[in-house]
This record gives C-alpha cells, structure tokens and sequence, in this order.
C-alpha cells in the first residue's frame, strides 16, 4: 500500500463529533456516534442517506455488535456500557467495579466467545466525580455477569481490537503514544504485554482478516502490519477518531473524523 494515499471520500458531515462505528450485516448499515449530540446515527450506503438511530444515547461513544448481532455501547455521560438486544431494549451492561462507578468507558470489542472488552479512560467524568483512581480495560463476561479488571497501568486507554486469532488484544495508549499488545489467556485475562507500535495520539482502530491494523491517529489513520512496520497511511481533512470495516464485502473503511464520515476502499477484507 503506498504511503499518504489521498482516497477518502465524504459521506456525511455536519457533525459535532464523530465515533464508534460499525457495520451492521443484518441491516446492511453503519451505525456510529455523535457524541456531544447524544445520538447514535444510521448510514445506509444503498439510500446514502443519515437517520437517526437513538437519541438521546448517553453521549455514546465506541460501539460493536455481539455474536448474536447485538449493540454494545459505551455511554460516556451515563459512565456505563450498556446492550441492545434484537428487540430494541437497552440495559445496563457494566456500571460500577467493586462498588465504584466507572470512569466514563470510551471504546469496545467483543471477542467470539461472547466476552466483552471496554477501557475506561476518564475523558467525560469531571474529576471530582471520579471514583476509581485509575484507568483500566475491563471484561465482561460472556454471561454477562461479571465485570474483571484485565489491566490497569494505562494512562488514557482508548482503542482496542483483537487479531484475527483473538490470540492477542491490542490496546491504545493515547497519552504514552503507542499500541500496546497482550497474549489472552484461556480464561479471558491478559497477560505478556509489548509496545506493538507507536503512533501520534491514538484513538480507535480495527484489524483486517491478515492482522493489518488501520489506527486512527493525530494527522491520519496510519496502517501497519501484523509485525508492527508501518505500510501506509490515509490521510483526510479532519482528525480521524474511530474506524469500521463495512459493506459487504467488509472492503470499505468507514472513518469516524471529527464532523464528517469518510470512506475508503481497501484490498483485503477487515474483521
């Protein structure tokens, strides 16, 4: 892939600020979040057209749909993820830990065994309201039960996205500037982590079916391959904050990037 590609092309704008995308196979349709406006949105790329998916959202932030095709949601206003199952009803995925409420949870990923990821950054809790006193990635598991800390020695946990395998969980330090990446254990905990790659202010970011990682950075979303070495980058008027891999042919590249939503075509399907 050539370095500084320029390909992108606006779907959308008028935005306040964009995040969370992700495809929806059952509905052919890209959902994402406008998070100062506390609403989720609906790209439908056959109608070209912008809806309205939920308002308000809870400022929601990062999304990912279950192995039964269900929303999960971080909310950073209601300091919560939450689930929307197929019928349209939202609960209360993860609230508090150990009696504390959460920080204000930013990004998500759910792993094939049902499990759910989420770091917890305190972007959007004043700090007088903060509870814990650190900033950490959390998993739910599959039943829904119970909430485990995975790690805690992050500065400003954002992003995160396992390899194809889900061998590895990749995890975004924004504050510290790199991708870190951990082995996961057969009971769903982390453990071996390395700094995979450093990147201007990291944000969200997904991986593609060869490991290829498509991050969302300071200037750009910068591409680097399962080794770590850099391949490219796509570069766009705006700061880009999250990405998703969509359509059918999971061949698009959609980019969350601050008012507007762009796109890009790529050779190798994502995850």
């Amino acid at each position: 892939m050539p370095m500084g590609f320029n390909l992108a092309e606006k779907v959308a704008g008028d935005f306040q600020f964009l995040e969370g995308p992700v495809w929806v196979p059952a509905r052919n349709e890209l959902l994402f979040s406008d998070i100062p406006a506390s609403r989720i949105c609906r790209y439908t790329p056959a109608a070209n057209s912008v809806s309205v998916f939920r308002e308000p959202s809870g400022q929601a932030n990062g999304n990912a749909l279950d192995p039964q095709g269900r929303l999960v949601t971080c909310e950073h206003e209601n300091r919560r993820t939450s689930r929307t199952e197929l019928d349209g009803r939202v609960s209360a995925l993860a609230t508090h830990y150990e009696g504390k409420r959460l920080n204000s949870p930013n990004d998500i990923v759910c792993r094939s065994d049902g499990s759910v990821y989420f770091s917890d950054p305190p972007y959007g809790v004043k700090p007088e309201l903060r509870e814990l006193d650190f900033q950490g990635v959390f998993r739910v598991s599959p039943d829904g039960k119970t909430l485990t800390l995975v790690v805690r020695d992050f500065v400003k946990p954002n992003g995160l996205a396992f390899s194809p395998d889900e061998k590895i969980l990749y995890v975004a330090d924004t504050e510290l500037g790199h991708i870190r990446a951990f082995d996961v254990n057969a009971d769903g905990g982390i453990t071996n982590s390395r700094v995979f790659c450093k990147v201007e202010r990291p944000d969200g970011f997904r991986v593609d079916v060869e490991g290829t990682l498509y991050i969302s950075a300071m200037k750009s979303v910068e591409i680097f391959d399962r080794t770590g070495k850099k391949l490219g980058e796509i570069t766009l008027p705006e700061r880009p904050a999250n990405v998703a891999f969509g359509d059918p042919d999971r061949k698009t590249l959609y980019i969350c990037a601050r008012t507007g939503l762009y796109r890009v075509r790529v050779n190798i399907p994502g995850l």
